[in-house]
Protein backbone atom coordinates (compact mmCIF):
# COMPACT_ATOMS: atom_id res chain seq x y z
CA UNK A 1 0.00 0.00 0.00
CA UNK A 2 1.52 3.52 -1.38
CA UNK A 3 0.17 5.56 1.81
CA UNK A 4 3.22 7.73 3.01
CA UNK A 5 1.46 11.46 4.18
CA UNK A 6 -2.05 10.29 3.81
CA UNK A 7 -3.98 11.61 6.72
CA UNK A 8 -6.16 9.36 8.55
CA UNK A 9 -8.88 10.29 11.69
CA UNK A 10 -10.09 7.86 14.52
CA UNK A 11 -12.87 8.21 16.34
CA UNK A 12 -12.87 5.75 20.28
CA UNK A 13 -9.20 5.76 19.53
CA UNK A 14 -7.71 5.65 22.72
CA UNK A 15 -8.40 2.22 23.88
CA UNK A 16 -10.07 -0.63 21.92
CA UNK A 17 -10.81 -1.49 18.49
CA UNK A 18 -10.36 2.15 17.71
CA UNK A 19 -6.58 2.18 19.25
CA UNK A 20 -6.24 -1.50 17.41
CA UNK A 21 -6.87 0.43 14.21
CA UNK A 22 -4.87 3.88 14.92
CA UNK A 23 -1.90 1.46 15.48
CA UNK A 24 -2.42 -0.49 12.35
CA UNK A 25 -2.31 2.63 10.04
CA UNK A 26 0.41 4.06 11.67
CA UNK A 27 2.43 1.32 10.98
CA UNK A 28 0.81 1.38 7.19
CA UNK A 29 2.51 5.02 7.35
CA UNK A 30 -0.49 7.28 8.03
CA UNK A 31 -0.46 10.41 10.00
CA UNK A 32 -3.01 9.31 12.55
CA UNK A 33 -5.21 12.23 13.94
CA UNK A 34 -6.84 10.28 17.75
CA UNK A 35 -10.25 11.39 18.85
CA UNK A 36 -11.29 10.51 22.12
CA UNK A 37 -12.49 12.05 25.95
CA UNK A 38 -9.34 10.56 27.61
CA UNK A 39 -6.37 12.99 27.13
CA UNK A 40 -4.68 10.37 28.66
CA UNK A 41 -5.78 7.48 26.81
CA UNK A 42 -4.60 9.39 23.73
CA UNK A 43 -1.52 10.39 25.63
CA UNK A 44 -0.35 7.03 25.68
CA UNK A 45 -1.89 5.74 22.08
CA UNK A 46 -0.18 9.01 20.89
CA UNK A 47 3.28 8.09 22.56
CA UNK A 48 3.13 4.31 21.38
CA UNK A 49 2.65 5.59 17.58
CA UNK A 50 5.82 8.01 17.75
CA UNK A 51 7.47 5.12 19.65
CA UNK A 52 7.35 2.73 16.24
CA UNK A 53 8.33 5.47 14.18
CA UNK A 54 4.84 6.98 13.17
CA UNK A 55 3.14 10.75 13.30
CA UNK A 56 0.06 11.29 15.27
CA UNK A 57 -1.81 14.33 16.81
CA UNK A 58 -4.41 14.00 19.64
CA UNK A 59 -7.79 15.75 19.84
CA UNK A 60 -9.42 15.32 23.33
CA UNK A 61 -13.11 15.86 22.13
CA UNK A 62 -16.31 13.84 22.76
CA UNK A 63 -17.94 13.06 19.95
CA UNK A 64 -21.04 14.11 21.28
CA UNK A 65 -20.15 17.21 20.79
CA UNK A 66 -21.15 18.22 17.30
CA UNK A 67 -18.80 21.79 17.78
CA UNK A 68 -15.85 19.74 19.11
CA UNK A 69 -16.13 17.07 16.33
CA UNK A 70 -15.93 19.63 13.36
CA UNK A 71 -13.23 22.20 15.46
CA UNK A 72 -11.48 19.25 15.69
CA UNK A 73 -11.74 18.38 11.68
CA UNK A 74 -10.92 22.29 11.18
CA UNK A 75 -7.94 21.83 13.13
CA UNK A 76 -6.96 18.60 11.57
CA UNK A 77 -7.25 19.75 8.13
CA UNK A 78 -5.62 22.79 8.42
CA UNK A 79 -2.36 21.17 9.76
CA UNK A 80 -2.42 18.57 7.79
CA UNK A 81 -4.15 19.92 4.40
CA UNK A 82 -6.49 17.15 3.97
CA UNK A 83 -8.67 14.28 5.60
CA UNK A 84 -8.31 11.20 3.31
CA UNK A 85 -9.84 9.02 5.61
CA UNK A 86 -11.84 8.93 8.06
CA UNK A 87 -13.25 5.85 10.36
CA UNK A 88 -15.75 6.38 12.89
CA UNK A 89 -15.66 3.92 15.55
CA UNK A 90 -16.69 5.39 19.23
CA UNK A 91 -18.87 3.98 21.20
CA UNK A 92 -20.88 2.83 24.54
CA UNK A 93 -23.09 0.34 25.55
CA UNK A 94 -24.85 -0.68 28.80
CA UNK A 95 -25.64 -4.54 29.89
CA UNK A 96 -29.32 -3.98 31.53
CA UNK A 97 -32.50 -4.97 30.58
CA UNK A 98 -34.43 -1.97 28.88
CA UNK A 99 -36.94 -1.39 31.76
CA UNK A 100 -34.06 -1.14 33.80
CA UNK A 101 -32.17 1.53 31.75
CA UNK A 102 -32.72 5.14 32.73
CA UNK A 103 -33.98 7.57 29.80
CA UNK A 104 -30.55 9.77 30.13
CA UNK A 105 -28.85 6.48 29.92
CA UNK A 106 -30.69 5.47 26.52
CA UNK A 107 -30.12 8.78 25.14
CA UNK A 108 -26.13 9.23 26.09
CA UNK A 109 -25.35 5.41 24.34
CA UNK A 110 -27.22 7.18 21.19
CA UNK A 111 -25.55 10.77 21.07
CA UNK A 112 -22.27 8.78 20.90
CA UNK A 113 -22.54 5.29 19.32
CA UNK A 114 -25.10 6.94 17.10
CA UNK A 115 -24.78 10.62 16.94
CA UNK A 116 -20.87 10.18 17.01
CA UNK A 117 -20.73 8.85 14.08
CA UNK A 118 -23.21 11.17 12.19
CA UNK A 119 -21.00 14.07 13.42
CA UNK A 120 -17.95 12.66 12.43
CA UNK A 121 -19.16 11.70 8.88
CA UNK A 122 -20.60 15.28 8.79
CA UNK A 123 -17.46 16.87 9.60
CA UNK A 124 -15.19 14.95 7.22
CA UNK A 125 -17.54 15.21 4.31
CA UNK A 126 -17.26 19.01 4.96
CA UNK A 127 -13.69 18.62 3.80
CA UNK A 128 -13.75 15.66 1.79
CA UNK A 129 -16.71 17.70 -0.67
CA UNK A 130 -14.19 20.29 -2.04
CA UNK A 131 -12.08 17.94 -2.92
CA UNK A 132 -14.35 15.17 -4.32
CA UNK A 133 -11.79 12.28 -2.49
CA UNK A 134 -11.78 10.44 0.45
CA UNK A 135 -13.24 7.77 2.39
CA UNK A 136 -15.11 7.25 5.38
CA UNK A 137 -15.57 4.14 6.99
CA UNK A 138 -18.15 3.18 9.81
CA UNK A 139 -17.11 0.45 12.23
CA UNK A 140 -20.20 -1.43 12.83
CA UNK A 141 -21.10 -5.23 14.51
CA UNK A 142 -23.37 -8.31 13.31
CA UNK A 143 -25.44 -6.79 15.89
CA UNK A 144 -26.60 -3.82 13.51
CA UNK A 145 -28.83 -6.52 11.99
CA UNK A 146 -29.05 -8.99 14.97
CA UNK A 147 -30.26 -7.11 18.31
CA UNK A 148 -29.66 -9.25 21.35
CA UNK A 149 -30.99 -9.03 25.13
CA UNK A 150 -29.48 -6.75 27.44
CA UNK A 151 -28.06 -4.04 24.90
CA UNK A 152 -31.09 -2.81 23.45
CA UNK A 153 -29.48 0.94 23.41
CA UNK A 154 -26.40 -0.15 21.43
CA UNK A 155 -28.06 -2.56 19.22
CA UNK A 156 -30.38 0.63 18.59
CA UNK A 157 -27.85 2.57 17.50
CA UNK A 158 -26.11 0.48 15.56
CA UNK A 159 -28.93 -0.31 13.31
CA UNK A 160 -29.48 3.44 13.02
CA UNK A 161 -25.84 3.81 11.73
CA UNK A 162 -26.78 1.23 9.03
CA UNK A 163 -29.74 3.23 7.88
CA UNK A 164 -27.85 6.68 8.15
CA UNK A 165 -25.22 5.22 6.24
CA UNK A 166 -27.13 3.50 3.00
CA UNK A 167 -29.28 6.78 2.59
CA UNK A 168 -26.25 9.16 2.89
CA UNK A 169 -24.40 6.60 -0.05
CA UNK A 170 -27.36 7.23 -2.09
CA UNK A 171 -27.17 10.73 -1.74
CA UNK A 172 -23.64 10.56 -2.59
CA UNK A 173 -23.95 8.48 -5.66
CA UNK A 174 -26.81 11.08 -6.53
CA UNK A 175 -24.63 13.78 -6.51
CA UNK A 176 -21.58 11.51 -8.56
CA UNK A 177 -19.09 11.70 -5.82
CA UNK A 178 -16.42 10.05 -5.74
CA UNK A 179 -16.35 9.60 -1.52
CA UNK A 180 -16.77 6.30 -0.79
CA UNK A 181 -18.34 5.00 2.11
CA UNK A 182 -18.20 2.08 3.47
CA UNK A 183 -20.05 -0.26 6.92
CA UNK A 184 -17.84 -3.16 8.07
CA UNK A 185 -19.41 -4.94 10.81
CA UNK A 186 -17.38 -6.81 13.41
CA UNK A 187 -17.69 -10.48 15.54
CA UNK A 188 -17.64 -10.17 19.16
CA UNK A 189 -13.90 -8.41 19.79
CA UNK A 190 -11.44 -8.83 23.15
CA UNK A 191 -11.63 -4.92 24.10
CA UNK A 192 -12.08 -3.18 27.71
CA UNK A 193 -15.57 -2.22 26.82
CA UNK A 194 -16.88 -5.23 28.78
CA UNK A 195 -15.62 -3.82 31.83
CA UNK A 196 -15.99 -0.24 31.48
CA UNK A 197 -20.01 -0.37 30.12
CA UNK A 198 -22.55 0.62 32.48
CA UNK A 199 -23.66 -2.83 33.98
CA UNK A 200 -26.50 -3.56 36.35
CA UNK A 201 -26.53 -7.01 36.15
CA UNK A 202 -24.40 -7.56 38.74
CA UNK A 203 -22.00 -9.74 37.08
CA UNK A 204 -18.94 -9.21 34.77
CA UNK A 205 -20.04 -8.52 31.19
CA UNK A 206 -18.56 -10.83 28.70
CA UNK A 207 -18.76 -10.96 24.91
CA UNK A 208 -20.67 -13.36 23.16
CA UNK A 209 -17.92 -15.87 21.65
CA UNK A 210 -16.11 -16.89 19.84
CA UNK A 211 -14.19 -13.71 20.52
CA UNK A 212 -11.21 -12.16 18.48
CA UNK A 213 -8.21 -9.92 18.67
CA UNK A 214 -8.74 -6.34 18.13
CA UNK A 215 -5.34 -6.30 16.23
CA UNK A 216 -6.48 -8.72 13.58
CA UNK A 217 -9.84 -6.50 13.01
CA UNK A 218 -7.53 -3.69 12.64
CA UNK A 219 -5.80 -5.36 9.88
CA UNK A 220 -9.21 -5.79 8.10
CA UNK A 221 -9.67 -2.07 8.47
CA UNK A 222 -6.80 -1.27 6.75
CA UNK A 223 -7.29 -3.24 4.31
CA UNK A 224 -10.54 -1.88 3.39
CA UNK A 225 -9.28 2.05 3.34
CA UNK A 226 -7.77 1.03 0.22
CA UNK A 227 -10.75 -0.24 -1.87
CA UNK A 228 -13.96 -0.01 0.69
CA UNK A 229 -16.71 -2.51 -0.64
CA UNK A 230 -20.29 -1.54 0.32
CA UNK A 231 -20.30 -3.65 3.33
CA UNK A 232 -17.42 -5.88 4.98
CA UNK A 233 -18.64 -8.60 7.39
CA UNK A 234 -15.74 -9.26 9.27
CA UNK A 235 -15.67 -13.38 10.90
CA UNK A 236 -17.50 -16.32 10.08
CA UNK A 237 -19.87 -15.79 13.29
CA UNK A 238 -21.04 -11.96 11.62
CA UNK A 239 -21.78 -13.89 8.46
CA UNK A 240 -24.33 -16.58 10.20
CA UNK A 241 -25.27 -13.59 12.44
CA UNK A 242 -26.70 -11.82 9.66
CA UNK A 243 -28.09 -14.50 7.37
CA UNK A 244 -29.70 -15.94 10.19
CA UNK A 245 -31.41 -13.51 10.98
CA UNK A 246 -32.46 -12.80 7.48
CA UNK A 247 -34.29 -16.10 7.33
CA UNK A 248 -35.36 -17.19 10.99
CA UNK A 249 -35.45 -13.89 12.96
CA UNK A 250 -38.29 -15.87 15.35
CA UNK A 251 -35.84 -18.85 16.20
CA UNK A 252 -33.05 -16.32 16.89
CA UNK A 253 -35.32 -14.44 19.24
CA UNK A 254 -36.28 -17.69 21.27
CA UNK A 255 -32.91 -18.47 21.63
CA UNK A 256 -30.98 -15.53 22.89
CA UNK A 257 -34.14 -15.44 24.81
CA UNK A 258 -32.87 -18.87 26.18
CA UNK A 259 -28.79 -18.43 26.18
CA UNK A 260 -28.26 -14.30 25.59
CA UNK A 261 -27.95 -13.52 29.27
CA UNK A 262 -26.10 -15.93 30.81
CA UNK A 263 -23.37 -16.09 27.46
CA UNK A 264 -23.08 -12.32 28.06
CA UNK A 265 -22.50 -12.72 32.16
CA UNK A 266 -19.08 -14.03 33.47
CA UNK A 267 -19.63 -15.94 36.90
CA UNK A 268 -17.54 -13.37 38.38
CA UNK A 269 -19.64 -10.70 40.97
CA UNK A 270 -19.37 -7.03 39.50
CA UNK A 271 -17.47 -5.20 42.32
CA UNK A 272 -20.16 -2.06 42.76
CA UNK A 273 -16.34 0.02 42.73
CA UNK A 274 -15.74 -0.49 39.63
CA UNK A 275 -15.88 3.22 37.25
CA UNK A 276 -18.07 2.68 34.34
CA UNK A 277 -17.63 5.08 31.25
CA UNK A 278 -20.89 6.11 30.53
CA UNK A 279 -20.68 9.76 31.62
CA UNK A 280 -16.91 10.27 31.45
CA UNK A 281 -13.40 7.99 30.45
CA UNK A 282 -12.29 5.89 33.06
CA UNK A 283 -8.45 7.54 34.22
CA UNK A 284 -6.93 4.45 33.32
CA UNK A 285 -6.41 0.78 31.32
CA UNK A 286 -6.32 2.96 27.68
CA UNK A 287 -5.33 -0.46 25.65
CA UNK A 288 -6.22 -2.48 22.59
CA UNK A 289 -7.48 -5.61 24.47
CA UNK A 290 -9.65 -6.73 27.47
CA UNK A 291 -9.47 -9.84 29.94
CA UNK A 292 -10.12 -12.10 27.15
CA UNK A 293 -6.92 -12.93 25.77
CA UNK A 294 -7.27 -17.04 26.34
CA UNK A 295 -10.38 -17.18 24.58
CA UNK A 296 -9.33 -14.80 21.99
CA UNK A 297 -8.43 -15.79 18.18
CA UNK A 298 -5.70 -14.26 16.37
CA UNK A 299 -6.83 -14.85 12.90
CA UNK A 300 -10.23 -13.94 11.14
CA UNK A 301 -11.39 -13.96 7.28
CA UNK A 302 -13.41 -11.14 5.89
CA UNK A 303 -16.19 -11.59 3.71
CA UNK A 304 -18.01 -9.19 1.20
CA UNK A 305 -21.24 -10.03 1.03
CA UNK A 306 -22.28 -8.75 -2.33
CA UNK A 307 -20.16 -12.04 -3.04
CA UNK A 308 -22.14 -13.66 -0.48
CA UNK A 309 -25.76 -12.84 -2.03
CA UNK A 310 -24.35 -13.67 -5.74
CA UNK A 311 -23.33 -16.83 -4.36
CA UNK A 312 -26.24 -17.69 -2.88
CA UNK A 313 -28.31 -16.47 -6.00
CA UNK A 314 -26.14 -19.17 -8.25
CA UNK A 315 -27.08 -22.19 -5.56
CA UNK A 316 -30.82 -21.32 -5.43
CA UNK A 317 -31.04 -21.25 -9.59
CA UNK A 318 -29.02 -24.53 -9.65
CA UNK A 319 -31.49 -25.76 -7.05
CA UNK A 320 -34.15 -24.97 -9.54
CA UNK A 321 -32.89 -26.02 -12.58
CA UNK A 322 -32.29 -29.48 -11.12
CA UNK A 323 -35.78 -29.38 -9.92
CA UNK A 324 -37.07 -28.49 -13.09
CA UNK A 325 -35.24 -31.14 -14.78
CA UNK A 326 -36.28 -33.49 -12.03
CA UNK A 327 -40.06 -32.58 -12.72
CA UNK A 328 -39.72 -32.66 -16.40
CA UNK A 329 -39.20 -36.65 -16.12
CA UNK A 330 -42.00 -37.34 -14.31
Amino acid sequence: MTSAMRNVVITGASAGVGRAIALSFAQAKFRVALLARSETGLDSARREIEAGGGKAASYPVDVADAHAVFGAADAIASAWGSIDIWINCAMLTIFAEARDIAPDEFKRVTDVTYLGYVYGTMAALKHMRPRNAGTILQIGSALSYRAIPLQSAYCGAKFAIRGFTDSLRSELQHEDSAIRISMIQLPAVNTPQFDWARNKMGRLARPLPPIFQPEVIARHVLRAATEPPRELWIGWPTVKTILANMLIPAYLDRRLARIGYRKQMAHETRSPDLIDNLDASPPAGHVARGRFDILAKSSVAAFNPAYIRAAAVLCATAVIIILALLVSRI
